[in-house]
């Protein structure tokens, strides 16, 4: 693997300066060859201009948050990342790479999560060239790498955890901030080889497929169904045991076993109707 080397060129003015002098020595001499019998003036002005000429193509502008990779007759020579205005060997080879922050929105996967359960998955993921030679020579395009490697890294997150469950167990729709954590963890690993660091990776859509979200959803309506009834069980017999607790107490009523059933199932059935309930008076008595 290659490892990034920072380099720093020769101040582009400067130079900039000599091949405005050399263009001028070149122009001068040119004009007065005519004075010139052997000729040497001429191959002089012709030499200053071939320097000047050669030079020019040693400029090299490198923007803030951009790198210049630096290659010389296949060799490395190292990256140039401080912005400005410079000149380096004219046999260079520059290759500029952007070290701004990009983002990929991934296209929506449609993955078996953990249970075999068809789902429609997505990731946003924002990243950024941390080495430069790395990305330029250990990977063909970094860029198809970082898209191909986020593929697949989201479809190994989805088939690694259920789409929804238990409250104890992690899910993809449950615990969001673990999954994003695990996702982005991955494509670190993933990316590693290419000098790439992730920002930031999360999940931007997750949904059962079509075809079975009906279902799913009946499914999820019936478990809140029953929570809820769970729920109104649970404090309705609590209240009842209040309500028995404090007639016993202040001794209102006595209450036999046969009238402690009645007005216990008279009373379960009052908090746990889902309709509203009519009183209906007992102006008998319940014995014979």
């Amino acid at each position: 693997m290659y490892q990034e080397k920072a380099v720093r060129g020769v101040p582009g003015w400067p130079m900039a300066g000599l091949e405005l002098v050399l263009f001028t020595l070149s122009i001068v001499l040119l004009v007065r060859q005519e004075n010139s019998p052997d000729g040497r003036t001429l191959v002089l002005a012709l030499v200053l201009l071939a320097i000047a000429i050669i030079l020019i193509f040693g400029f090299c502008v490198v923007q803030p948050n951009q790198s210049a990779v630096l290659i010389l007759f296949g060799n490395y020579k190292g990256s140039i990342k401080d912005n400005g205005f410079w000149w380096t060997n004219p046999l260079l080879k520059r290759s500029k790479i952007s070290l701004r922050a990009r983002t990929l929105n991934g296209e929506r996967l449609k993955v078996n999560d953990a249970r075999g359960n068809p789902i429609e998955i997505g990731a946003v993921v924002v990243w950024q060239v941390r080495d430069t030679a790395q990305a330029s020579f250990d990977v063909d395009d970094y860029v198809e790498f970082v898209s191909m490697q986020s593929e697949t890294a989201v479809r190994k997150l989805a088939s690694s955890y259920p789409y929804d469950g238990s409250e104890d167990s992690i899910t993809l729709r449950g615990a969001t901030d673990e999954i994003n954590h695990h996702l982005q963890e991955e494509l670190e690993l993933r990316l590693l080889r290419a000098g790439v660091q992730v920002i930031e990776a999360r999940i931007s859509h997750l949904a059962y497929a079509p075809e079975i979200a009906g279902a799913m959803l009946q499914r999820q309506q019936a478990e809140a169904v029953v929570a809820a009834r769970y729920k109104i069980v649970e404090g309705a017999v609590g209240m009842v045991q209040d309500a028995l607790h404090l007639l016993k107490e202040g001794s209102i009523v006595e209450l036999d076993e046969e009238r402690r059933a009645s007005m216990v199932s008279n009373l379960m059935v009052v908090l746990c109707s889902d309709n509203g309930t009519s009183p209906v008076v007992n102006v008998g008595t319940l014995y014979h």
